[in-house]
């Protein structure tokens, strides 16, 4: 049995240098996480967005091939039952943000004709992911 005099010392923990790499290596982790979790989030805004408008849209459309015009706004869609309720716009968070467009120039002087909603868009002011504005959808 051969006894050393001299024992090497057992480490316990870690360096500051391993803490640091370890400690860096989690912060991109978590900013490439959320980074990626805001860009999910505002995907599916703009997705819902697109729906809604298409919905309305289309609504708008079946309205005028059913009334022979358009409707005086969003609340007629829903009085006569094209619409259970008024979309809401998803980037505002109210259905009372959207920009109505009219028609125009379509009435003339002599007839009775009032011009009715003949598309919506976004009342947002943010630019989408891609770039463009949300009104320009």
């Amino acid at each position: 049995m051969q006894f050393h005099a001299y024992r090497k010392p057992v480490r316990s923990g870690f360096s500051l240098l391993e803490l640091m790499v370890v400690l860096t290596i989690l912060g991109l982790l978590a900013g490439i996480a959320t980074s990626t979790h805001r860009n999910t989030a505002q995907k599916s805004r703009e997705t819902v967005l697109r729906h809604n408008l298409a919905q309305i849209r289309m609504t708008l459309d079946e309205y005028n091939h059913d009334k022979g015009h358009y409707p005086e706004g969003l609340e007629t869609l829903v009085d006569e039952g094209y619409l259970r309720e008024i979309p809401r716009d998803p980037l505002t968070n109210s259905s009372e943000t959207w920009t109505l467009i009219y028609e125009s120039d379509f009435a003339d002087e002599d007839s009775s004709y009032e011009p009715g909603l003949f598309d919506i868009k976004s009342g947002s002011p943010d630019r989408a992911l891609d770039g463009t504005f949300y009104s320009e959808w």
